[in-house]
């Protein structure tokens, strides 16, 4: 667009000849011009995007955009759930019974996610880092995440009692949560094609089944603007 605004100027200070004269410069349309040079434009707005985001965790994201300032996004997917192996190890403890007596133990050998999946919304506020560079954005916000997971785990029974026992055994248990995220990322969208990418992170907070918790998350995306 800067080389066609130079080039109109040129062509102003130069004087033409009779056949140069002849040509007309090229009319490019507003949809046209919008998919060649994708910048939100802030006449134009609300505008909507809908892509994938890749990372803790891998999930859809829609973010809608009612003016250059502000913006509401909801991401669901699966959290990834390699990363909370420590935490669900620990968890074992809180469903060991309280009705064993001296004889009786219980050991842990190990542990499986049968699902992990989570649901947040967040409100956005973002400002231009065109300084920076042309198409890009910064943006922090609040939102709210709801988790549910469930956990199967694999442990050994031994009685060492009058009459002694050992045998594998294994439960299922169902954990729901939920709790505030912080938000804090950049977007960029000065691309040959309407899609924004983004790069965020976020700080979750467990405020109902293990209150105080709190983990970073986050990782990177793209979205089709419409």
């Amino acid at each position: 667009m800067s080389l066609l605004a130079g080039a109109v100027v040129c062509q102003a200070q130069v004087r033409k000849s009779v056949k140069s004269g002849t040509f007309r410069q090229p009319v490019v349309s507003r949809n046209k011009a919008k998919i060649m040079c994708p910048i939100f434009e802030t006449s134009q707005y609300p505008y909507q995007g809908i892509g994938f985001k890749m990372g803790d965790p891998l999930a859809l994201t829609y973010k809608f955009y009612p003016n250059k300032n502000w913006a509401f996004a909801a991401d669901g997917g699966k959290a990834a759930s390699g990363l909370y192996n420590r935490y669900y190890r620990n968890a074992f403890e809180t469903y060991l019974p309280d009705s064993l007596v001296d004889d009786e133990s219980i050991q842990y050998l190990a542990h499986k996610a049968n699902r992990d999946w989570f649901l947040e919304a967040k409100f956005l506020y973002q400002w231009d880092a065109e300084k920076i560079s042309k198409g890009l954005q910064l943006y922090a916000g609040l939102g709210w995440q709801w988790r549910s997971t469930g956990l199967t785990y694999d442990y050994l029974y031994e009685d060492t009692g009058p009459t002694p026992e050992s045998n594998l055994r294994k439960f299922t248990r169902n954990r729901f949560t939920y709790g505030p995220v912080g938000v804090l990322g950049f977007e960029y969208s000065y691309f040959s094609l309407p899609i924004s990418a983004f790069i965020e992170i976020e700080w979750f907070t467990d405020v109902l089944l293990d209150p105080g918790y709190q983990r970073f998350q986050g990782g990177v995306g793209l979205r089709y603007v419409f």
